[in-house]
């Protein structure tokens, strides 16, 4: 299972690893190593999840789980989750995040927000000050704003708001903050999906290795279409245009939109089970 994790990963770093390396960087991939705090070793390292009894047969088995959270039996050949430990040093937090999958998972999804939040971020803004300067915009700056301002923009997610131009803020429907997180979040919301992965990384070792991978590939499947449905226009990178100011690219967002959003419910429900199987509950 280890080695299986290590292959996995590998397939989804190496191509990221290989661009640090020679200074290059990808508008949709590195999304995932430079938004999230985790490193890719992080993600390298494998959990079996709380409740597995791992055999340490080498010194490199004894080596691998000699990490926090895990503890070993008296004589140095079964490693264990720690949970004791574990829920001590974050057990708080713990309980935050299950309060906020709870409450997204059974709040009705808004499916009428047409990634309008990353137009929102370049809106009113010159060449020089925009993201992504190794992309160009798909419309004029003039046609960019008016998609803007022909739209009614209703984003509930705080990490995505606060990115906002300060003319786009007034726009938008709601204020959110990071004290409203609980009370705002939705299942339709594409980086409330994409976050997933961030709530997975930050219960591990609670959340076993397969089931953050799982979120990291609903991150990056929704990351490319939030680009793709962007103002940038990434063709030059073999992606495709979701051209959301037409009825058409409207289409296409919300039924893409929608089966993400079935995938997000499902693994949200996977890490609050894996949060009540350590007694974690939410607040």
């Amino acid at each position: 299972m280890r080695d299986h994790h290590a292959a996995r990963i590998a397939e989804r770093t190496d191509a990221h690893l290989t661009r640090r390396l020679k200074g290059e960087k990808h508008p949709v991939e590195d999304f995932l190593f430079t938004y999230y705090p985790f490193k890719t070793g992080q993600l390298a390292k494998w959990h079996p999840g709380p409740g597995v009894q791992l055999e340490l047969a080498t010194e490199a088995d004894r080596d691998c789980f000699d990490r926090r959270w895990y503890t070993t039996n008296p004589a140095g050949t079964i490693a264990t989750v720690d949970v004791e430990s574990w829920r001590s040093d974050r057990g708080d937090g713990a309980k935050f995040i299950a309060s906020l999958l709870q409450s997204t998972l059974h709040r009705e999804a808004n499916f009428g927000c047409f990634g309008i939040h990353e137009w929102a971020m370049v809106y009113k803004l010159s060449e020089e000050q925009r993201r992504h300067q190794q992309v160009p915009l798909r419309l004029s700056h003039e046609a960019t704003d008016a998609v803007v301002e022909g739209h009614r923009i209703q984003c509930s997610h705080h990490d995505a708001f606060r990115f906002f131009t300060e003319p786009a803020r007034p726009r938008n429907t709601l204020q959110p903050t990071r004290e409203s997180m609980v009370a705002n979040e939705q299942p339709g919301c594409l980086h409330a999906g994409m976050d997933l992965y961030k709530w997975a990384m930050k219960i591990g070792p609670v959340a076993p290795s397969d089931l953050v991978v799982d979120c990291f590939d609903l991150a990056l499947g929704i990351r490319t279409l939030d680009m793709e449905a962007s103002p940038y226009d990434l063709r030059g990178w073999g992606y495709g245009v979701v051209a959301i100011e037409t009825a058409e690219g409207k289409a296409e967002y919300m039924d893409r939109q929608k089966a993400f959003s079935e995938r997000a419910q499902a693994l949200r429900q996977r890490l609050l089970d894996a949060l009540t199987h350590v007694g974690i509950y939410a607040r």
